[in-house]
């Protein structure tokens, strides 16, 4: 483990930073904690769901590695502002409870959050994938092994505004404009009474204002399902389209009025531009939209073999994908922005965004 000097306010406090945050990227990540003036916006696909209802508490309580690795990780960071994919959801929000004061117990204090259940495991009732059985993981809202699985989080340095919460999981997929649905002999596959009740978002996608000094910040984020699989009808390729051409109708106003901005879209596409499966056009259009600026973080040392701007990477898979994406709105200035791998084994880096803040008129 290295040391990393980070601030907690007026005074350094040293914290330890798990690999490869070390020697030749000490200077560099140094420079990686909080200062007046910035606002530092942060994504990280965690990787610590688990497999069944209730383990991630139990796990989070027990101290299980991986997740003391990630309180070091978020620590060093510093974010004010982060979203996290990946967190299993349970009704009464004690694992997420848990998790924010084990977090806040290592020196990383976010005590407002909000995570809501997401469609993950919400069962249907319904032959949903059309192979002739009930109550698969595939006949959920979205693909899970139980209800509630790999959710998503926001945690804040700074109160919600719940008020502007607009939560756009319910969406139906059919409802989308221009959308694709998968088809068989010209009919709606399995059938048409299936698309009277598939919600689009396969995890969830929501927007809610912070209130950070200075202006509200409006936070938008998704986590779209992979476009691998889904049977010769392409149904999980056709929905990761939507899934991610929502964004851009939604900018467009194409869904209601347009978001005010300032705002920041950050999530998980399951998408690359020009790699891995997928129609990478549809990213590549939301990326050139008007209404955002794409930052193109770079990490300064990936894993061997991985690219600088990859944020997932599986080496006995589809390899490494930029899948993730953190998009301030246009009016925003950047003032630096990257990503970070924790360790040379991880699936998933972590996104990270430095906004001069307040925001000039």
């Amino acid at each position: 483990m290295a040391i990393l000097a980070t601030q907690t306010g007026a005074q350094p406090v040293l914290q330890q930073l798990p690999q490869p945050y070390s020697q030749a990227n000490s200077q560099l990540y140094s420079q990686l904690y909080s200062q007046p003036g910035r606002l530092r916006i942060a994504l990280w696909h965690t990787g610590l769901g688990r497999r069944g209802p209730g383990l991630f508490l139990q796990d989070i309580r027990r101290e299980a590695p991986d997740i003391l690795a990630a309180y070091d990780t978020l620590v060093a960071l510093a974010p004010d502002v982060l979203i996290l994919l990946d967190m299993d959801f349970d009704h009464d929000g004690m694992a997420l409870a848990a998790f924010v004061d084990a977090l806040a117990g290592a020196g990383l204090d976010l005590p407002y959050r909000f995570a809501p259940r997401p469609n993950t495991g919400m069962a249907t009732g319904v032959d949903m994938d059309g192979d002739g059985r009930l109550g698969t993981a595939d006949d959920a809202q979205g693909w899970a092994r139980f209800a509630g699985s790999g959710g998503i989080a926001l945690l804040s340095r700074w109160p919600l505004d719940i008020g502007t919460l607009r939560d756009n999981s319910t969406y139906l997929w059919r409802d989308l404009p221009g959308t694709q649905l998968p088809m068989q002999g010209g009919q709606p596959f399995p059938n048409a009474a299936v698309f009277d009740i598939q919600r689009l978002a396969s995890t969830g996608a929501w927007e809610i204002g912070v209130t950070v000094p200075g202006q509200r910040l409006t936070v938008m984020t998704w986590h779209a399902g992979p476009p691998a699989f889904g049977g010769a009808q392409a149904r999980n390729r056709l929905r990761n389209a939507a899934e991610n051409d929502f964004w851009r109708l939604r900018l467009d106003g194409a869904l209601g009025p347009a978001p005010q901005t300032p705002f920041v879209l950050l999530g998980d596409a399951n998408l690359d531009p020009a790699r891995g499966d997928g129609d990478g056009a549809v990213i590549s259009r939301l990326l050139a939209h008007p209404s955002l600026q794409d930052p193109a973080p770079t990490a300064p040392l990936p894993p061997a073999g991985v690219p600088p701007d990859a944020t997932a990477n599986w080496p006995d898979g589809p390899g490494a994908l930029r899948e993730q994406y953190l998009l301030p709105s246009a009016d925003l200035r950047v003032l630096d922005a990257g990503v970070i791998w924790p360790d040379e084994t991880a699936t998933h880096a972590l996104l990270w965004a430095d906004l001069a803040w307040p925001p000039r008129p």
